[in-house]
């Protein structure tokens, strides 16, 4: 039911876009989802209050003297608010705002009505995209696009509403950052991904921390792993940094619209030169920044005292990012992060010496190879490193685990993790941290994982590469004789080859008849 429902939406969006960026229309799309959601959240409980003033006091609410009294109590603001619901003013409701929708200047009436929401809750102020009055959209499509969103009810099903509007629009940013393809990497991670981060990391209490969070991705699976582990929104608080702004604001809607409470920060902002969140330490962080970006540094950033390792090259910030990160977890905290593949063995500037020095004071506890073609339309193959402020257990060793042969196509150009293969990395994790005091014990296994010590890594250059590691994968021994296997395989090439001299002479044949000799 949810599948046909995204597609259908996806299908009529994708078709009212006309000639438009969707780098561009996905803030339009985006934008009026949400204000549908919210739209339908505030009739829906506007519902139940009516119930519930009704069924407390019949014989006063159903005269029609006190109907004004009824109405009046429903426009009180904090019976919403106290249920965590958004005010929306008359103004702004859906209703109004398909009403309006074959006017000509629907795109000022929509910008019109996110102002008062904005004003009615502060939580949005300067996070909702107020473009809709200039849009470039050929005219009627926009009145043509709310038609569509009107389609979507989200009262109306049996699904919570908060869970269908969360699957609807991780579809849709999914799909955006498909059609737009290299650029959708930067405001998100493929699903599959943030799954892996967060079934090793399992961050079910305390601050979580994404310091490129982008459309807000890392921390949506963060509370999905822990309603599915038995705890409850709020179990966590969510910290995030964004410098795209349009992005930033999509975060922020993201997060709104499944009720999850967030700071991600006062405004957008460079994460190196204009850190929102200078004083905090996390118990866990998870961030997928951008590969080895070149035009990062800042002359503010000599010195600073991050660079606890090493100062990261000028050129390239992926050791920026993982000192960064190193530096805003909690003694006991865990971090989880995606980096291009040449960050586990890139010697270029400063970054070999980083990396040996990290190795050393032992803050690099898990490497995982994943496969190829992950991204939407990103061929660059990628990695993940999960590091530690302090190890309690398996100290002086790195678990190394070559995920390069797992996923399954799910298009002609991109894999995917399938559950069953983030479940096998997350319980090699597990039975590897345990070390011995569960059930399921950690053994090594060739071609796949193997514990390391710190002295075998620094003989290989401190080189952080999987596949130098785990070894060949077992072959099963057929009990073939060598001998009789060689005279098996010499004959069928045989066969081969003279079949192909029969198709050579035939393509000879061919090409002569109609007068090409070669």
């Amino acid at each position: 039911m949810i599948e046909d429902i995204k597609k259908m939406l996806w299908a009529s969006a994708d078709k009212l876009r006309a000639n438009m960026d969707p780098a561009e229309y996905k803030h339009i799309v985006l934008g009026l989802i949400f204000l549908k959601y919210i739209s339908d959240s505030f009739q829906t409980h506007r519902v139940q209050l009516t119930l519930r003033f009704q069924d407390s006091d019949d014989d006063y609410y159903l005269s029609d003297t006190n109907q004004s009294c009824l109405i009046q109590e429903l426009e009180d603001r904090d019976y919403y608010r106290e249920s965590n619901v958004f005010w929306v003013p008359e103004g702004a409701r859906w209703e109004t705002i398909r009403s309006q929708a074959k006017q000509p200047d629907i795109g000022k009436r929509i910008d019109e009505a996110l102002t008062l929401i904005e004003i009615e809750n502060p939580k949005l102020k300067g996070i909702l995209d107020k473009r809709y009055a200039r849009v470039q959209l050929p005219d009627g499509k926009l009145g043509e696009l709310v038609d569509m969103v009107s389609t979507i009810g989200f009262g109306a099903t049996e699904q919570p509403a908060r869970d269908l509007l969360g699957q609807v629009y991780e579809y849709f940013i999914g799909q955006f950052a498909n059609a737009e393809g290299k650029r959708g990497g930067q405001f998100y991670t493929p699903a599959s991904i943030v799954k892996t981060l967060v079934s090793i990391l399992s961050p079910h209490h305390g601050q979580v921390y994404d310091p490129c969070c982008g459309s807000g991705g890392m921390f949506v699976q963060s509370e999905k792993f822990i309603e599915a582990h038995g705890g409850k929104i709020g179990d966590v608080s969510i910290y995030g940094q964004e410098s795209n702004p349009t992005t930033w604001r999509l975060a922020a809607m993201n997060l709104a619209i499944r009720g999850i409470d967030f700071n991600l920060g006062k405004e957008p902002g460079d994460t190196f030169v204009r850190d929102q969140h200078p004083d905090l330490r996390a118990d866990f962080v998870m961030a997928n920044p951008p590969f080895n970006i070149s035009d990062w540094w800042y002359g503010s950033l000599e010195g600073d005292p991050r660079w606890l390792y090493g100062t990261p090259p000028k050129g390239n910030a992926n050791y920026a990012w993982l000192q960064h990160i190193l530096y805003h977890l909690k003694s006991a905290g865990r971090a989880g992060i995606v980096l291009a593949n040449g960050s586990m063995s890139s010697s270029q500037n400063s970054e070999g010496d980083i990396r040996k020095s990290m190795i050393e004071a032992d803050k690099v506890e898990i490497m995982v190879a994943l496969p190829g073609q992950l991204f939407f339309n990103v061929q660059i193959p990628a990695c993940l490193w999960f590091l530690v402020k302090q190890k309690n257990r398996r100290q002086g060793e790195v678990l190394f685990i070559d995920a390069r042969k797992l996923g399954t196509m799910i298009s002609r150009v991109q894999k995917e993790l399938s559950e069953a293969d983030i479940q096998r990395i997350a319980d090699t994790v597990h039975a590897w941290r345990s070390d011995g005091e569960t059930s399921a014990d950690y053994v090594d296994i060739p071609g796949f994982c193997r514990s390391v010590t710190l002295e075998e890594i620094a003989s290989h250059g401190h080189v952080l590469t999987p596949g130098r590691y785990v070894g060949a994968e077992a072959v099963e021994d057929d009990d073939e004789a060598f001998d009789e296997k060689m005279l098996q395989l010499t004959e069928t090439l045989g066969e081969q080859m003279a079949k192909g001299a029969e198709l050579d002479q035939l393509i000879r044949q061919k090409l002569g008849g109609v007068g090409y000799e070669f």
